[in-house]
């Protein structure tokens, strides 16, 4: 049964006239919320989740005009023959949920898809940090994201990407951004600040650059967010937060979200894909029982078949609900708390007169599926299901073809040698061992065999070490590197992928170094992308083509493409959960402990290249 009934008349307000600012329509909510002009809808006998006071408020009306809010509590005067009444049927009415960090890039596909999978979850804003696109395309690569999210029904706004590339002179990008793009993105409609600061050396050394970067958000009045990913919760955490910097989502512990709620940062507590820290993080307010308006709930990375399997912000609330956060506590921390972290709890993160009417109903706080949703006054999803068209966007030729790379692949391109003593016996390597559900990796000394003729030092399954490849693909230098890396359990063939934060150069892992060239020219020739490979033959392959990163296929479509990479994984022997997301971040130098990029081993505890091989073994 439907949930609403309609009276004869307008119906909902139009999709153009959702997105007036308050001031222009403030004389309209006021005079509906007196009773002299009608609603265009009106919610009957709701239970409300007020999160301004954290309490459920039963019997509640909701009155809405021009897609926002203008009374709450007994509407009975604002409605007129013209109102659309829904019949709330004792169902929770809970603000629309907000994904404070998000990279919508990393979901593979474009923001009108990603709005497509995300509203009937519930979510009806992001704050998406588009760094993806912009370490390959650049300013123009955000603003073409930004262009596309203007229209759908998916508020969607930005922050400007600071560190592109994430580690200058450690890697080579497609782009460069600097504070004089920060200073005019500023003015741009839909940016809301700056994006993640993953420079915090630089911050922390007084960086004239990363500085004028964040000098530049601050005039503009806007939120400068952050990327505080070593564990040191002391003073160079109050250095960090001294520049500016409001919110953090890299805390891994209870301990290091602890910090920063202690020194007035909002800490953005993740759930995706991959980076599952929920468990963990949530334990700063649970075990501590601390005031968690400060906490944000967020995504951070998540793939199509998270989406599609179990959501989006609304699983973030979930895990936080089975964490043990009180039903409306985890609700305020998806939806005022981000609003107020970007400074736009006037427009957005509750159900109060003035915000803009976005609503949910469900019926379970516990399980919040909502059964309708509502953007800006007009019912967009119902039943899990999409009842509105996402309007069509296509990305220019320039944006399709960025894989740019000096020559076709070889596989001698791959081949380590040691060198001495070594070629008798062996030698010890560095290795870049990943952690299952983990940004960071540890970086551990392996005692690998050297062959005896010609001192190669190859993959070994015995001891879970694959080789890791980065070859830069945005001018062609031919710039690459080779090392190992451990914990894929990978038995045999290789994987390769343009998505590799944040430069995104081609990367590439595997036991052959034949099937390594394979996989990497395959990539090339169909403009980027994901693929597996073994024994010269494609196993799995979804292409990325907008930028390397992003496909413009309906999710469904991508959510099937990732499921065979998925089996194809395992054919290779990895059992890893989201192993393509865990192998994005082996080239990302802003994260501890070991990375590879383009240009070398990075250790990125003390920032400097390292050699790969540190001693011979007699």
């Amino acid at each position: 049964m439907a949930i609403y009934s309609v009276r004869k008349g307008r119906g909902l307000v139009s999709r153009s006239a959702r997105r007036r600012p308050l001031h222009e329509v403030g004389r309209e909510l006021v005079a509906t919320a007196m009773g002299r002009e009608p609603a265009d809808v009106v919610i009957r006998g709701a239970r409300l989740v007020n999160v301004h006071t954290a309490e459920i408020q039963d019997g509640i009306d909701v009155a809405v005009r021009s897609g926002r809010v203008a009374l709450v509590g007994d509407a009975s005067r604002c409605a007129g023959d013209s109102t659309r009444i829904i019949e709330a049927e004792g169902l929770y009415l809970v603000p629309g949920f907000l994904d404070g960090h998000v990279h919508v890039e990393s979901s593979m596909v474009t923001v009108g898809q990603f709005a497509r999978a995300v509203l009937p979850c519930g979510t009806t804003a992001i704050f998406m940090d588009p760094h993806e696109i912009a370490n390959v395309l650049g300013v123009e690569g955000v603003r073409l994201m930004l262009e596309e999210g203007r229209g759908l029904p998916l508020k969607v706004f930005a922050t400007m990407p600071s560190c592109v590339p994430a580690a200058p002179g450690f890697e080579d990008a497609g782009a460069a951004i600097g504070a004089d793009d920060i200073r005019e993105a500023m003015a741009w409609d839909g940016v809301a600040g700056l994006g993640e600061m993953m420079n915090f050396p630089g911050v922390l050394a007084g960086d004239e650059l990363v500085h004028r970067e964040i000098e530049e958000t601050l005039k503009a009045g806007k939120t400068v967010t952050g990327h505080y990913s070593i564990p040191d919760t002391g003073p160079d955490l109050s250095a960090y937060v001294a520049a500016g910097i409001s919110s953090d989502h890299e805390s891994t512990r209870p301990e290091d979200a602890l910090a920063k709620l202690r020194l007035g940062m909002y800490a953005k507590l993740r759930e995706g894909s991959a980076w599952r820290d929920i468990k963990a993080t949530m334990k700063s307010y649970t075990e501590r029982g601390i005031d968690p308006r400060h906490i944000v709930l967020v995504t951070d990375d998540v793939h199509p078949d998270t989406l599609i399997t179990l959501g989006h912000v609304n699983h973030v609330v979930r895990r936080a609900i089975e964490e043990g956060v009180p039903p409306v506590r985890a609700i305020q921390m998806a939806t005022i708390n981000a609003a107020e972290c970007f400074r736009m709890s006037h427009d957005l993160g509750s159900i109060a007169p003035g915000r803009t009417a976005d609503i949910l109903f469900i019926r379970d706080l516990a399980d919040p599926r909502p059964e309708t949703v509502i953007a800006d006054g007009e019912i967009v999803a119902e039943g899990g299901r999409l009842i509105v068209d996402i309007p069509p966007f296509r990305y220019p030729e320039s944006a399709t073809r960025s894989v740019h790379l000096a020559r076709r692949v070889e596989p001698g391109d791959f081949r380590l040698t040691a060198s001495g003593a070594a070629r008798r016996g062996a030698v010890r390597a560095r290795v870049i061992e990943v952690i299952e559900g983990s940004a960071v990796t540890r970086h551990v000394d392996v005692h690998l065999p050297v062959d005896s003729g010609d001192g190669e030092v190859r993959a070994s399954s015995e001891h879970d070490v694959a080789k890791v490849a980065v070859i830069e693909r945005h001018m062609a230098s031919g710039s690459m590197a080779v090392g190992f890396v451990r914990g894929f359990g990978l038995a045999g063939g290789a994987v390769a992928s343009t998505v590799a934060h944040d430069s995104h150069n081609l990367l590439v892992v595997g036991m052959d170094d034949q099937d390594m060239a394979v996989a990497a020219n395959a990539l090339a020739d169909v403009g980027g992308g994901m693929i597996v490979v073994r024994g010269g033959e494609v196993l799995a392959l979804l292409p990325l083509p907008i930028a390397g990163l992003v496909s413009d296929e309906p999710v469904e479509k991508v959510q099937a493409r990732v499921e065979e990479l998925a089996r194809a994984w395992r054919a290779l022997g990895c059992t890893m959960a989201s192993p393509f997301m865990t192998m994005a971040l082996l080239a990302l130098p802003v994260i501890p402990e070991l990375r590879i990029t383009n240009r070398g081993i990075v250790d990125t505890l003390e920032f400097r290249f390292v050699d790969l091989f540190t001693g011979d073994l007699k």
